[in-house]
């Protein structure tokens, strides 16, 4: 399912933080936006998940306005995995990710067979079965997402919505949470600070400074020398990756000089 914005404004004290941002993630695509610190990655994904109503501008899911739905039709088509979700309780694991399964209940039921099932599979999909007994509370950082990513797969949405995912990850579970969102077949809009993991999986890349999109388009078209000079700050290298020739890039300050 298709999810999109169109011309999405949003405004605070003043300030513009979001700027007119049109931009679109296709069906079945792992889409990256990434942008500097205080860009407006994580604003303009707030009001993609609906925490945040745009000033202006809407925001689309399969052609259908998100802001206009029920919270729970909304939830049957999307979930999010914000950058500050957090838990109040001490729940387990289980319980933490049975809740993705919410917008499938009515109001008094208990869980069936198949929302045991679709939970099990979640975690078994993140490599966090094990912890099924443990309390969230308890578990370390990168648990805690990757126990978060399997409620929101447990949810069963059309659309996941990603607010800088791989935080608090090592390495290998970053490369392996990665290929879970993309071989899901769900539409994926996801914030990333790490431009190698945007270069090496996203399918499209949105760059957004100063709350515009100043470039779209595939990794090789967009993240070039060039624009990560203006946008970022750094001289970067590219080269392709030698497996996948997927571009990689190699960073320097703009006053470093090579070594002698």
């Amino acid at each position: 399912m298709r999810i999109e914005t169109d011309a999405v404004s949003v405004e605070r004290a003043g300030a513009r933080l979001v700027d007119e941002v049109t931009l679109n993630a296709p069906e079945g695509q792992l889409v990256g936006l990434v942008g500097p610190n205080g860009s407006g990655k994580s604003t303009l994904l707030r009001c993609v998940y609906r925490a945040l109503r745009p000033s202006a501008g809407a925001v689309r899911i399969g052609g259908d306005d998100l802001h206009a739905m029920s919270a729970r039709e909304a939830a049957r088509r999307l979930a999010a995995l914000p950058q500050e979700a957090t838990a109040e309780f001490d729940f387990t694991v289980a319980e933490t990710v049975a809740m993705g399964r919410i917008p499938h209940q009515v109001a008094v039921s208990r869980a069936t067979e198949e929302d045991r099932l679709r939970c099990a599979r979640a975690l078994d999909a993140v490599g966090a079965a094990h912890l099924a007994e443990r309390g969230f509370l308890t578990l370390s950082g990168g648990e805690k997402q990757r126990v978060l990513i399997a409620r929101a797969l447990a949810q069963q949405p059309r659309v996941l919505v990603l607010d800088e995912p791989t935080n608090h990850l090592d390495i290998a579970h970053q490369l392996e949470i990665l290929a879970l969102v993309r071989a899901s077949g769900l539409t994926v809009l996801t914030a990333l600070h790490d431009l190698n993991l945007a270069a090496r999986h996203c399918d499209l890349v949105h760059v957004i400074d100063g709350g515009r999109i100043v470039a779209s388009g595939t990794p090789y078209e967009v993240l070039t020398a060039e624009l990560l000079a203006d946008v970022f700050g750094v001289r970067a290298h590219r080269v392709a990756h030698p497996e996948t020739g997927a571009p990689q890039l190699i960073f320097d300050l703009p006053s470093a000089r090579p070594a002698p």
